[in-house]
């Protein structure tokens, strides 16, 4: 059996004081008396082992302290006495008065622990304020108090620059009757946080920890004796190497045990302070009485121990001797023994023998997600075993996947569900020794079973992208790069090892790569999906019949709204011709949701019905459109006047040959007096017959009438005039008809003059003859007196003013009307220098008794000489006329700066080579000096090809430009001097400085940034910003970070720097960053917002 270790030998016996109560035994020993203090043996503890109580000196300092003004405390926490399992209450008060918030307060043990990490089931900090008073409270609650809280606290209180700060002593006393169990290394080491004992007030937290190794077995080490021989300078070195946390307490307790007594009477020598015993050993006391007469009883903890197998008393003369067997945790108490009046005690330590690992830790290789044991064996049953990964304690929990499984001797460390980040280094460490091994974590090989694949669907039906792996873990689903996020609309279903994503009702927005990367592989399933639509054509602005109407030389854009995905392609035909995008007067435009036909000046040629076809991989579509191009109508026919009276007359007409595409609605009729150009409408009520009766005309003067044609578009151009008429009253029958002679071959006839001849008077006699017995008359060849007209030769008769050339500017009209005589009708030849005249460039209208040449809008090529040529049966007429149609003339060929002398420059020039067919008449001179480049004229109507220009400013450098002038006027453009001519000083020459060329470069700068927008869904949405930088930036948009790339729905403008996206209709599915990014070759900058889209309640 181990002898007990002694503390101190040499120790000289004092009487044994009166016995006193048991439960104020140990508080009668921490206040030593006065003399106790003044009398310090040789062999006694050094000073420096009062650590665990404070000195005098220290007590002192610290009365003095607390003894101070208080900064910030009005009520400080006090020092207090506790037993072993009872609470007790420390209180810190502090005025808010002059505080503008919540001062911080901290409490301390020791030195350096701070007890808000220790916070949980033996020690909780409370804190409060009362309005009224205005009064902080802070309060720290230690519940079932143990015999290691006891020490010394501090309380400390900071507000901003001011600080303050309490100290105070907790003692905790053994309850009667309790046997407390004190293990030297282990009674003072710190218990995990979150277990059973968290919260206790140790010094553990602060301690560095220390990587976990194998250590080999020690020798068996007295810490006691190591702190009695050792320099107080090295008590924390021994603390912390030996694991002793609570230093101050041991202190302490070690004072309680080393104190000096006094010169007992009754022994003659006394127990040793303190014994230490290893756990199931035999340990011996021994006192020597100084009369063997004397009575001794022996007591643990106040309480009478009596003999028994486990205790033994012995007698030895003077000696009295106590055995204690087989020491256990609950014998490591205080014991001491009396005399008579007096007493003296000791403290025995039972130390539990270390716990070995009997069974080392293996390296194991687990797959992720399966469950691991890491399995060692130790040399006591329900040892205290503690898991350490790399270094770390582990601390099992709740919520930790982290499990400790004790079988007896098997300590067991499970881990559920195992990652990759639980490959590590793990160690179970006992108070004897470790054992260590790795764990190494891998995934397990994934196998690809079901492949996603590539879909094409059609819009508005599901797609279901789906896939199966050989493990059953989770993963992300990707869209082109972006995450995809769940909605009403897109389920992301896991399954045991079946993973699928499924989008309802698919959306154009919906194509894109899809990709499946399994959680912790780099494997990822791709797949794209593809949504189409079928092409449709949308005819529901149309008519029932699709015909659309346009009015002639009018623009038609008939957009029609097509749908499809991709989008379709349009194509236009008419009478199977396909028609061409371009920049052709009939041309097709095509657009992401609409095709357009573009008819720039509809013709009624372009009447008919076109096809549109619609084609994409999903299908095609076919419609059909009727176009009618209405205009209007053509002018009638000269019309016929069937029949005259003396006031009236009756005409008729023949319809158009073209009615403008439009039913005709009825005719306007119009006359005039033959030598009159004014007409007067006969009608304001339009005439639904071809025939009408003209009236209230004056007999004997010739008439002419002309018929207009009217449709829904307007009123046609007037018709021919019809053929002169002269109302008269028909003459009476000739009277007193008689033959008067009669031959073989002739008969001679005579007869009277009508009795009334109208105002026309007569002209003539027609003689008819007829076979007797018949109906039909034939005229004779023969007549009595003028029964023929006869021919009247042709006369031209040329306006005065076209005697001359007839001179008229390009773009203006030219409308000649030329009169002529002639019987019959004669016949009109017009020819341009000698050629028939292009009917196509020059219009010629004859009636009668003129001839109008008219030309819409002259140009310089109808310039010439026109002959007319009016023939009547042998006879004819001519005539010529000059047209002359002139423009603006051209600029001077060149022009040259001759000489400079003095103020003066000599300038020539060469006649422009194009006169707009007149003679210049004359030219404008203008100068300007090179540093305004303003132009003013010098010279105006001159009309030499050289001048000189005088007056010029000395020191000056001049341009000079000419014009070209005729009737017309001044030429367009000008003709520049190349070179200049420099005004110098007489005698000094000046030198032109030479100026670097300015580097305009810049990198790229948003000089107006964009801003975060709400939009509504359905309407059009803009984001703005301006850009500047030289060269010019090229400007990119991304949402999201992707770029936006011929994506229909969004159009993107840059003008004069200002940057502009347009979101067409945009769906809250729009919504998100957008970024203009700018980049030239000095620099990139890129610039972001956010757009929100809002739908509206219905």
């Amino acid at each position: 059996m181990p002898e007990p270790t002694k503390k101190e030998e040499n120790e000289v016996p004092t009487p044994a004081p009166p016995p006193e109560e048991p439960s104020k035994e140990k508080e009668a020993r921490t206040t030593p008396a006065k003399d106790e203090e003044e009398v310090s043996p040789p062999s006694a503890l050094p000073p420096e082992w009062s650590l665990g109580e404070s000195p005098a000196g220290e007590e002192q300092d610290k009365q003095n302290a607390n003894s101070q003004v208080s900064v910030l405390f009005v009520e400080k926490p006090q020092g207090g006495t506790v037993k072993v399992g009872e609470n007790i209450t420390f209180i810190a008060k502090v005025k808010a008065e002059d505080l503008l918030r919540k001062p911080t307060v901290k409490w301390f043990k020791g030195k350096w622990m701070d007890l808000a990490s220790k916070a949980g089931k033996h020690l909780q900090l409370k804190e409060t304020f009362e309005r009224q008073t205005r009064m902080y409270t802070f309060e720290m609650q230690i519940i079932k108090a143990k015999e290691n809280y006891a020490g010394n606290y501090r309380c400390e209180v900071t507000y901003k620059d001011k600080f303050d700060t309490c100290s105070f002593d907790l003692e905790v006393h053994e309850s009667t009757g309790t046997t407390p169990s004190i293990d030297i290394r282990s009674a003072f080491k710190r218990s995990g946080e979150g277990q059973e004992d968290a919260g206790e007030l140790d010094f553990s937290g602060l301690l560095k920890r220390r990587e976990v190794k194998q250590q080999e077995e020690e020798p068996e080490v007295d810490v006691w004796e190591l702190l009695k021989n050792a320099n107080p300078s090295e008590y924390e070195k021994i603390a912390f190497q030996y694991g002793i946390t609570d230093l101050r307490g041991m202190l302490k307790r070690l004072k309680r045990m080393r104190r000096v007594e006094k010169k007992s009477a009754a022994f003659a020598k006394i127990l040793d302070p303190a014994y230490q015993v290893d756990k199931g050993g035999r340990v011996r006391f021994v006192v020597e009485l100084a009369d063997p007469k004397l009575e001794v009883k022996w007591f643990k903890n106040g309480q009478e121990i009596r003999p028994s197998t486990k205790y033994i008393f012995e007698h030895k003369g003077c000696q009295r001797i106590m055995f204690i067997n087989n020491c256990q945790m609950t014998d490591d108490s205080e014991y001491y023994v009396t005399a008579g009046d007096e007493k003296c005690s000791t403290e025995l330590f039972v130390r539990e023998p270390p716990i070995m690992v009997t069974k080392q830790l293996e390296d194991t290789t687990a797959y992720c997600g399966e469950r691991v044991e890491l399995e060692c064996e130790v040399s006591e049953d329900d040892a205290n075993v503690k898991w350490f990964k790399n270094g770390e304690e582990i601390i099992p929990g709740p919520k930790s996947r982290y499990r400790i499984r004790v079988e007896g001797k098997k300590h067991i460390l499970v881990i559920e569900g195992a990652t990759k980040a639980d490959s590590a280094e793990y160690s179970a460490m006992t108070t004897g020794g470790q054992s260590s091994c790795k764990l190494s974590v891998d995934l397990k090989p994934l196998k690809i079973l079901t492949p996603l694949t590539d879909q094409t669907v059609n819009l508005g039906k599901e797609i279901c992208l789906k896939c199966e792996i050989s493990e059953n873990i989770t993963g992300k689903w990707t869209k082109n790069g972006l995450p995809v996020q769940e909605s009403d609309r897109l389920k992301v279903v896991h399954k045991g090892r079946i993973h699928k994503l499924v989008i309802a009702n698919a959306l154009t927005e919906d194509e894109g790569d899809y990709v499946f990367a399994p959680d912790a592989y780099s494997v990822t399933l791709p797949a794209k999906v593809h949504v189409i639509d079928p092409p449709k054509i949308i005819l529901d602005g149309l008519d029932a019949d699709n015909t659309v109407t346009v009015i002639a030389g009018s623009k038609l854009r008939l957009e029609i709204p097509i749908s499809g995905e991709p989008p379709p392609k349009a194509i236009w035909s008419r009478a199977d011709k396909a028609i061409m995008e371009g920049s052709g007067r009939i041309r097709a435009e095509s657009y992401p949701d609409s095709s357009t036909l573009v008819i720039d000046v509809a013709e009624r040629d372009d009447s008919g019905v076109y096809h549109i076809n619609l084609k994409n991989e999903a299908g095609e579509a076919h419609a059909s459109i009727k176009i009618k191009v209405v205009d209007l109508p053509d002018p009638p026919v000269a019309p016929n006047v069937t029949e005259v009276g003396d006031d009236w007359c009756i005409m008729n007409w023949e319809p158009p040959a073209y009615d403008g595409g439009s039913p005709i609605l009825g005719y306007f009729i119009e006359r005039k007096k033959k030598q009159s150009s004014r007409w007067m409408r006969l009608n304001f009520d339009l005439c639904k017959e071809t025939t009408f009766e003209p009236k209230k005309m004056i007999e004997g003067v010739a008439y002419e009438v002309r018929i207009f044609a009217v449709n829904a578009i307007g009123i046609s151009k007037p018709s021919m005039p019809s053929k002169p008429f002269v109302p008269l009253a028909v003459t009476s029958p000739p009277t007193l008809l008689a033959v008067d002679s009669v031959t073989d071959t002739t008969v001679t006839m005579k007869w009277r003059p009508p009795d009334q001849i109208g105002a026309a008077g007569l002209d003539g006699y027609v003689l008819e003859y007829c076979f007797e017995g018949s109906t039909s008359a034939k005229q004779s060849d023969e007549n009595g007196e003028a029964a023929f007209d006869l021919p009247e030769p042709p006369k031209i008769r040329i306006p005065r003013h076209l005697k001359q050339t007839y001179i008229r500017r390009v773009g203006e009209a030219v409308n000649l009307v030329i009169p002529f005589q002639g019987k019959p009708r004669p016949e009109l030849t017009w020819k341009k220098d000698g050629a028939d005249i292009d009917k196509n460039q020059i219009n010629i209208r004859n009636s009668e008794t003129d001839t109008i040449i008219f030309i819409r809008k002259a140009e310089r090529s109808h310039s010439g000489k026109y002959d007319l040529q009016v023939k009547v049966e042998k006879f004819t007429e001519s005539a010529s006329i000059d047209i002359q149609i002139v423009d603006r003339p051209g600029p001077p060929q060149t022009v040259k700066i001759e000489d400079v002398w003095g103020e003066n420059v000599a300038l020539s020039w060469t006649p422009p080579k194009d006169d707009g067919n007149a003679a210049i008449t004359g030219y404008t001179i203008q100068k300007a000096d090179k540093k305004s480049m303003e132009w003013f004229t010098v010279i105006e109507h001159y009309h030499r090809t050289n001048a000189t220009i005088t007056e010029l400013v000395i020191g000056n450098e001049y341009y000079f430009r000419v014009f070209s002038e005729n009737m017309c006027g001044l030429s367009e453009d000008a003709t520049m001097t190349k070179e200049s001519a420099v005004i110098a000083k007489d005698g000094k020459i000046y030198k032109n400085p030479v100026y670097e060329d300015f580097d305009f470069s810049e990198a790229p700068m948003f000089t107006q940034p964009l801003v975060n927008t709400y939009a509504i869904a359905g309407y059009n949405a803009t984001l703005n910003c301006s850009v500047r930088g030289n060269p010019k930036p090229k400007i990119t948009w991304m949402k999201n970070k992707v770029a936006i790339v011929d994506d229909p729905r969004y159009r993107m403008f840059s003008n004069q720097g200002v940057c502009t996206l347009e979101i067409r209709k945009p769906s809250p599915y729009d919504g998100g960053t957008y970024c203009c990014k700018a980049v030239n070759d000095l620099g990139t900058v890129e610039i972001e917002c956010k757009l929100e889209v809002k739908v509206v309640a219905q």
